[in-house]
C-alpha cells in the first residue's frame, strides 16, 4: 500500500510537472491534435528551422483561457510570434512576424 501511494503521488508530480512546462521559445503554436491547419503551421516552422512551443490547448484549461485572451478566438491554430498574434494558417504573415522579430534571417545576398 505505501508503494502504491508512493507511486500515484509521483506520477502526480510528473503530470503536474507536464502540464506546467514554461515555455521558453519566441514563438507559440496554440493547437489540438485533430487540426489539420496546426499540422500546416507547424510543418511550416519546421521547415524554416523556427523552433517553437507547441502548446496543446485541448488538454490545457489555462493555455486555453490565454489563447483566447490574446486572439479573441476560440478557434486554432493560433500563432503567437513575441505578441504578434496571427490566427489560422496564414504562412506570409507568420514568416513576416518572424522575420519582423528577427528569428530568422534573410538569405545574404553575395
Amino acid at each position: 500500500m505505501f508503494f502504491e501511494t508512493v507511486l500515484f503521488i509521483s506520477i502526480l508530480c510528473i503530470v503536474r510537472i507536464k502540464i506546467e512546462v514554461i515555455c521558453i521559445s519566441d514563438v507559440k503554436v496554440y493547437s489540438t491534435p485533430t487540426c489539420p491547419w496546426c499540422f500546416r503551421v507547424k510543418d511550416l516552422l519546421n521547415e524554416k528551422g523556427i523552433s517553437f512551443d507547441d502548446i496543446d490547448v485541448n488538454m490545457d484549461r489555462r493555455a486555453t483561457n490565454e489563447m483566447i485572451e490574446k486572439s479573441g478566438q476560440m478557434g486554432v491554430p493560433v500563432v503567437d510570434v513575441k505578441g504578434t498574434i496571427i490566427v489560422g494558417f496564414d504562412p506570409a504573415r507568420i514568416m513576416e512576424a518572424v522575420k519582423t522579430h528577427r528569428l530568422i534571417r534573410g538569405k545574404k545576398e553575395h
